[in-house]
This record gives structure tokens, sequence and C-alpha cells, in this order.
């Protein structure tokens, strides 16, 4: 979807998606010394907002500018800084090591832009950081619930260890992971994600 897109789908005064924090970057962060932190895709804040509460030096980016006001409007609710930057990933290049944790969660794209973005997030770990990447997975359309049904922009964890090679960063974990979803519809069923954690030496 382009920025443009995603400006319509951000335009209600309320959050698209919830204020809390992703559940597995709660579970992946919280033992973590804290540091600089980088969340790519950050989308209305909630990740980044959540990293700054936690004593975070954070910058959040995407490329949608209505994501972002509401980014700004939840950091000041919450009474945290966070360094917010409108660009689009697939050409953005953050500061080479310049980061203790570098999330991106559910940027669902093509592999080659997904290729493009996770080695450029890859490249911002600072030694002795940690890369996270979740998504969701390509077995979600037919066993999970939810999430796009388009599978050219579904992750598989294969293919993001795959682009990580050659970048100096060791995985610790590349898995499919469930997400309980709270939808009546779901019937039970949760949604499937990819997780990869990846530390650089």
């Amino acid at each position: 979807m382009s920025a443009e897109e995603w400006d319509r789908r951000y335009a209600g005064r309320e959050l698209l998606w919830t204020a809390a924090p992703t559940r597995f970057l709660v579970a992946e962060a919280t033992d973590l010394v804290r540091g600089r932190a980088l969340d790519l895709a950050c989308g209305e804040g909630r990740n980044a907002v959540w990293l700054a509460e936690q004593g975070w030096r954070v910058t959040g980016v995407d490329f949608s500018q209505v994501g972002l006001r509401k980014a700004r409007l939840l950091a000041e609710r919450r009474g945290v800084e966070v360094a917010w930057v409108c660009a689009d990933l697939v050409g953005y290049r953050p500061d080479r090591g310049a980061y203790e944790l570098v999330i991106v969660f559910y940027l669902q794209v093509p592999a080659h832009e997904r290729r493009a973005v996770v080695r450029a997030a890859a490249d911002a770990v600072a030694p002795g950081g940690t890369l996270l990447v979740v998504a969701h997975d390509s077995s979600n359309i037919e066993r999970g619930y939810g999430g796009p049904q388009d599978p050219r922009v579904l992750y598989d964890g294969a293919a993001v260890v795959a682009d990580l090679e050659g970048t100096g960063l060791e995985v610790e974990r590349a898995e499919v992971v469930e997400r309980r979803v709270d939808d009546p519809a779901a019937g039970g069923r949760s949604a499937l994600d990819v997780l990869v954690r990846a530390r650089r030496g």
C-alpha cells in the first residue's frame, strides 16, 4: 500500500490499532539493556511509545504523515519523547551501528522490498544490539486468522534469515509463533506470525 492509502486508513480520530505494544516486543525487549531503539514502520507509534516509557531513546520511522501525527499525540499523552521521521523505508538508510535495538513489525511488503528493509535494519544494529522482525507468516492464510490475504506480502522465517546473510548478525530465533486474536469471528483460531531475533556480537 502507498503512503496515501495508509494516510486514508489512519484518518479516523481513533487509533486504527490498539495503543498497547505488540506482545512479542514486550516479551523480547523487556530484559534488554536500555539504549537507542529504532522502530521501522512505526505506524501510530504504539511500540515506539512503549519503548520510550521503558527508558529507551527511540526513533520511529514511517511513510504515513497521518500515522506519525497520531504517534506524536500518543507520545504527548503518555509523557514521553520520541524522534519521528517520515520516510519510505524502501529507500531509508538509518545510521550504521547506531541502535541497540531495531524492530520491524508487520511491514507486509513484497520480497525485494522486505530484503532491502531488513538489510538496512541489520546495518543499523550496534555491537551487542538486537534486531527483531515480526510479520504475518505465509502459513497464516490457510491455518491462521486475519492479516493480509496476498501471499506475496507474507513472510517466511527462512527467507528473512537469508536476507540477513552477510550482515554480521547471528540469528538466535526464527520461528512461527501464535498470536491470540480477540475477535469472536476468529472462532478460537490464532494468527500465525513469524518472529526472527538476531544479534550483533
